[in-house]
């Protein structure tokens, strides 16, 4: 499994004109996974990104911990009460080392990866109820999101959780 996420202010997520999931300040989890992805690997990374702490112990404050002031990385999605925005993107695993067209060969067909999805939405809405938006799997989706920060990070599954 892999995840970009992002800091948000606020996102949605659009399947043709209908809004299918949207936040305020919050986290959009862009969602891979692959077909040996399983129930440890979700709860590993459901786990993995509710604990964060990606968030700053005020709203508004970046200040460095070092010199003795609050940090913009203190508190996690949950403290902060913020939202989850969920969207499958298979290209994530796309591999780009040969030739100019991407193989898609370790992303998880839709077959396997539709239930890996729903069940890692599952495991997000257990430990964050009323706080997890989704996108719609395999649907073409218009993304719009205002990075907070910005700040990005690229969570890879653990080689064995």
């Amino acid at each position: 499994m892999r995840v970009v996420l992002q800091r948000v202010t606020r996102a949605e997520v659009r399947t043709g004109e209908r809004v299918s999931g949207s936040i305020g300040p919050g986290l959009v989890l862009l969602a891979g996974f692959r077909a040996d992805d399983d129930a440890p690997v979700l709860e590993w990374m459901a786990d993995k990104i509710l604990s964060l702490r990606l968030f700053p112990d005020q709203p508004g404050n970046a200040h460095d911990e070092r010199a003795g002031r609050p940090s913009s990385f203190s508190r996690d999605v949950i403290e902060v009460g913020g939202g989850l925005l969920v969207v499958s993107q298979f290209t994530l695993y796309g591999d780009t080392r040969k030739g100019r067209r991407p193989s898609f060969t370790d992303a998880a067909p839709p077959e396997v990866a539709v239930p890996l999805y729903e069940r890692f939405v599952a495991i997000l809405e257990e430990r964050a109820p009323g706080r997890v938006a989704t996108g719609e799997f395999g649907a073409m989706m218009s993304v719009d999101l205002v990075n907070d920060g910005p700040v990005t990070l690229i969570l890879d599954r653990p080689a064995s959780p």
